[in-house]
């Protein structure tokens, strides 16, 4: 996975920090043309910057966290996979006729280990998205998601899974194959795997489509991912009829890995570099590797029995809630 080299995309509470970064560079050409030595200039500038970058990286909204969440050159399953693993091969298709690109998967080494991995994928750009449905997987995307991990599970390979999806694809066309069926029966499954399940959110893991893949014995997050029961933007159109309300809504949702990670809802916060995981994705997959490792580690010490118990509580104690803290309109009651 090489680093991005192309102008990049600036996010509107990133444009200052870019401000001060040209402000940089221009001094530095400037110094080039005259032979004048600012390296003091310099270096008290980027001491701003690195400051400042900081400030803004650490005091997000969770609006702004979902902008990062689905920012076009966030590192994807694939991505994760090319700076993960030693040896990679891609399995395809569900074994009944079908083979969803909105889903990618298939055995792979960590660290020398054998594992499954598989998660949602959207694409690079516009035509890549439409071919992987902008990461919107299809009934045979979970039904081939189901394939590898019934392997996984058959030759004792640990299951690592990637979450990266606005959703599942909420065609009619999905309906009638089969889309709540095929997802539901991917939980009811894989409560019952003997080995180790790791469940990542890299991107954006909305409702059904990243349960589909979600059940595990660690629920890890990426520090500026984002894991909701609906789109911020479905969510003020439903409650208040004005998806303009999105911000309002992520902020009651508690979409962010800090606030589920306070809920009990998910295990561990994965550090992302500072400006975000598109900024420096080697350092990114460096940080996620070795937590996966080191909770690889600690879910091998335990029997198949015993990850199954464990699994079962986790998700019996995330139905547990406190009412109150959101604003309901008026006409809702």
């Amino acid at each position: 996975m090489a680093n991005d080299n192309r102008k990049p995309i600036l996010l509107e509470f990133e444009k200052p920090l870019a401000e001060l970064e040209n402000k940089i560079n221009q001094v530095r050409e400037l110094a080039d043309e005259t032979s004048v030595d600012v390296s003091e200039q310099i270096r008290q500038l980027e001491s701003k910057a690195t400051k400042l970058r900081q400030e803004i990286f650490s005091s997000l909204s969770p609006s702004q966290q979902l902008q990062l969440a689905r920012h076009p050159r966030r590192p994807s399953t694939l991505d994760y996979i090319q700076a993960l693993v030693d040896e990679w091969m891609e399995l395809h298709g569900d074994r009944s006729g079908g083979d969803d690109p909105a889903i990618v998967g298939g055995v792979a080494r960590l660290a020398g280990k054998p594992v499954v991995i598989l998660g949602h994928q959207k694409g690079r750009d516009t035509k890549d998205n439409v071919a992987r449905n902008f990461g919107m997987a299809s009934p045979g995307g979970y039904r081939k998601a189901l394939r590898l991990m019934e392997h996984g599970n058959r030759f004792g390979m640990p299951i690592l899974t990637f979450i990266d999806t606005p959703g599942a694809w909420a065609g009619i066309e999905a309906e009638k194959q089969g889309q709540g069926e095929a997802i539901a029966y991917n939980l009811r499954e894989m409560f019952q795997f003997d080995v180790p399940i790791i469940c990542t959110t890299i991107g954006e893991g909305g409702s059904g489509g990243a349960l589909g893949i979600g059940v595990g014995d660690r629920l890890l997050m990426l520090e500026h991912s984002v894991y909701t029961v609906a789109t911020p933007e479905a969510c003020a159109a439903i409650l208040w009829k004005d998806a303009s309300k999105a911000a309002k809504a992520a902020e009651a949702l508690k979409i962010t890995a800090k606030d589920l990670k306070k809920l009990g809802i998910i295990d561990r916060i994965v550090t992302e570099p500072t400006g975000g995981a598109h900024v420096n994705p080697l350092q990114a997959a460096e940080f996620l590797k070795q937590i996966l490792l080191e909770e690889l580690e600690e879910l091998s010490k335990l029997t198949g029995p015993q990850r199954r118990e464990l699994r079962y509580q986790k998700f019996r104690k995330i139905g547990q809630f406190a009412e109150g803290g959101l604003e309901m309109p008026e006409n809702l009651g």
